[in-house]
């Protein structure tokens, strides 16, 4: 019998009892969409964290200042005074991997213009840092090397601090602002950034030279941290470790010395985020598969009483002349079609269900085609697995007392 032949038989033998069918399918439905669904949030969550890390900046290493022992307690991080602007330049002279490098000195104050005040945190840093953060201006410019070079009162303003200080009529480029007292001119807007990835507004900052954060509002000559950035992904710990090397030497670190200085990367946080997301999405798939399952079961159980309905009917073909082979592929394409429809209309019921999901709860959802191509494989493996058993009986039945059947 052709293979059209028998997908046609087997359809119009569903067909008779369209109810039973309906409910058959509905296992394999429901098992196919959850787990459709539960994949795409996951792959959804996983890719919203790369987001948020690239975010950060471009192939980005955090380079701080380390904790110090006083008195048998030690002290939390960026409390030593040792890393200073000429580490990052050294590092920049000497790392092949590294392309460019921001110090960063923190500061945080009252900002007002007018009648308008707000407070916020001021970050000085060098005309490298939007480069390594990917973060355009919305106007103005960056303020220049030299700018560092003689401490200049300029600054650029996030977007949260544009909108407590300015009317939305105002130009923020051009005013002066008072921080801490101290007159600073505006030059520049920077471009909308949104929330971290650990839950921060970003775009409540101001930046400036960091010489002038040091000299004229912290007061102090070492950095907090510096921001470098490598030339690609897989340059990022070879980058770190000549890091290490070269700051251990320049702070005069004797081998049995601990580090003066915390090195990190958000590929430690990406690959961490990663990894539970994964545990997640395999979770949540396991627990939707028990449907998958229970389909299966189902199907084997009305297959079963196919074949004991059908028993007469399987014994006047076997005595016109169809063999063993000939009945067991009938049943089986049976089951194997009863078991792809369910998959099919699972598919589109979990394509649907995770827009729903994405609409109403807001979360990222990413249905990808390989999560398609397994539902689909699997529904139809579901259907030879749990169909193999009823097509063989109906195989081996006796044609003469199939025959006598009533």
């Amino acid at each position: 019998m052709e293979i059209g032949e028998v997908i046609r038989v087997s359809l119009r033998a569903l067909a008779r009892n369209k109810m039973r069918t309906i409910l058959t399918m509905l296992g394999i439905v429901i098992g196919v969409g959850a787990v459709i669904c539960t994949v795409a949030i996951g792959q959804g969550a996983a890719k919203q964290v790369q987001q948020q890390i690239a975010s950060l900046g471009d192939n980005i290493i955090f380079i701080s200042a380390g904790s110090i022992k006083t008195s048998g307690v030690h002290l939390g991080s960026q409390a030593t005074k040792t890393l200073t602007a000429a580490d990052g330049k050294a590092i920049l002279a000497e790392v092949p991997f590294i392309k460019w490098v921001s110090p960063s000195v923190g500061y945080s104050g009252q900002l007002v213009y007018e009648a308008n005040n707000w407070y916020t945190q001021v970050k000085g840093v060098n005309p490298s840092y939007t480069k390594i953060r990917h973060w355009p201006l919305a106007a103005g410019s960056m303020f220049s090397t030299m700018d560092d070079d003689v401490s200049s009162d300029v600054c650029l303003l996030g977007q949260t601090v544009v909108k407590n200080l300015f009317s939305p009529s105002d130009d923020p480029v051009g005013k002066t602002i008072r921080i801490s007292n101290l007159p600073f001119r505006v030059i520049g807007v920077l471009s909308a950034k949104g929330e971290s990835p650990f839950g921060g507004d970003e775009d409540d900052v101001v930046i400036m030279p960091y010489t002038t954060v040091q000299k004229k509002l912290s007061g102090i000559s070492w950095i907090h941290f510096m921001m470098a950035s490598a030339d690609s992904a897989e340059d990022i710990q070879p980058a770190e470790d000549q890091v290490t090397a070269i700051l251990r030497q320049r702070h005069h670190l004797r081998p049995n010395e601990d580090d003066d200085f915390i090195i990190r990367s958000p590929t430690d946080f990406t690959q961490a985020q990663t990894h539970a997301s994964d545990v997640m999405t395999v979770l949540l798939a396991s627990i939707a598969s028990v449907s998958l399952l229970v389909g299966g079961i189902g199907i084997m159980n009305i297959m079963l009483v196919s074949v004991t309905e059908r028993t007469r009917e399987i014994g006047v073909r076997m005595a016109i002349g169809a063999t063993e082979s000939d009945v067991q592929r009938q049943f089986l394409s049976e089951a194997m079609v009863l078991s792809l429809m369910g998959g099919l209309v699972g598919i589109v019921l979990g394509v649907f269900s995770s827009i729903a999901v994405s609409d109403l709860f807001q979360w990222a959802t990413l249905v990808s085609p390989l999560s398609i191509v397994i539902a689909a494989v699997f529904s139809a493996a579901v259907g030879v697995f749990f169909g193999y058993y009823p097509a063989r009986r109906a195989a081996q039945l006796d044609p003469i007392e199939a025959l006598r059947y009533e």
